[in-house]
């Protein structure tokens, strides 16, 4: 069987996730181990990450410098456990790729970084972000409905920026908090079903990020890329990533760049997998695919039993 790999953004977390995982997997716990250890030390974390994980509280959970590294950590996991379990022998794994900062999961699940490298890398960019999103008061916006016009003349007219091109029909402005509010209240009239405010403390993937890429860019400059192990696709440009001056270079570009999803979607759709696992905490990339090709099946891993597809 042909397998892919998902790995979700921000925005899938939950109070509670992983913790099945932890219980009935050793690997599991000395990955969370290792990130509780590091992140304390070397990040100030006050509290671990595996007591954020399972019990929160939500709000700090939902931080950027908090939930990056914590889907980063269930994601590389629950992918690692799948790729040394005796089931997955008789699979192939064909591509592998993620929303944001899923891409750097990806990446490092195809051996771009080993774990500490890549755990150390995204904690940066979560701290990064984080302070980027303090700077001014921005947020994000799903769009559903509405056409491409409509979003151009949106984004024009209230000074925002498109952040996401989910699937067909869902698309993400970020701006000033002040001027969504503004879109917000006349988005309807527009043509649009829906404009749902998001819970980010940033408008990530705009040019607000911008403070963020210079300062990421400079700390990639010291750090080992090594070329991937398996296909990885670009969650901008939805390309194949190779070359590992490329990869520094995208992942700097993506802070600031629009995340196109769908494009993304597509061309793993060309890779003709059977079965796509969405690795870490819930199912918002599954979700995102039967909207874009109904053909395609994606089945989150958020817990073990969701193995079982794999033994049909």
């Amino acid at each position: 069987m042909k397998l892919a790999f998902f790995f979700p953004g921000q925005g899938s977390q939950t109070v509670g996730m992983g913790n099945v995982w932890y219980e009935t997997h050793a690997s599991v716990r000395q990955r969370f181990a290792t990130a509780d250890r590091i992140l304390k030390e070397e990040f100030g974390f006050k509290k671990t990450l595996s007591a954020l994980c399972f019990n929160g509280p939500d709000e700090i959970l939902q931080e950027t410098r908090v939930c990056q590294p914590a889907l980063f950590m269930l994601g590389y996991a629950v992918a690692e456990h799948l790729k040394n379990s005796e089931m997955f022998k008789s699979h192939t794994i064909v591509c592998a790729t993620g929303l944001s900062l899923g891409l750097l999961t990806a990446l490092a699940v195809a051996d771009v970084w080993d774990f500490e490298a890549a755990l150390r890398v995204v904690a940066t960019r979560g701290r990064l972000m984080q302070e980027a999103c303090e700077l001014q008061s921005t947020g994000m916006t799903a769009l559903i409905g509405g056409t491409a016009e409509a979003i151009e003349q949106l984004c024009k007219e209230f000074d925002l920026d498109v952040c996401n091109r989910n699937c067909p029909g869902q698309t993400v402005v970020g701006g000033v908090c002040e001027n969504l509010k503004a879109m917000q209240a006349v988005a309807k009239e527009r043509g649009f079903k829906l404009a749902v405010p998001l819970k980010v403390a940033g408008a990530y993937h705009s040019r607000w990020m911008q403070p963020a890429r210079e300062k990421f860019e400079v700390f990639l400059k010291d750090i080992p890329f090594s070329a991937p192990a398996l296909p990885v696709v670009s969650d901008t440009t939805g390309e194949i990533l190779t070359a590992p001056d490329v990869i520094r270079s995208e992942l700097g570009r993506q802070l600031t760049s629009t995340v196109q999803f769908e494009q993304c979607l597509r061309k793993c759709a060309a890779f003709g997998f059977d079965i796509g696992l969405e690795c870490g905490s819930g199912n918002v990339i599954a979700g995102l695919a039967k909207r874009t090709d109904a053909t395609l099946k994606i089945q989150s891993m958020a817990e073990p039993k969701d193995l079982e597809v794999l033994k049909n």
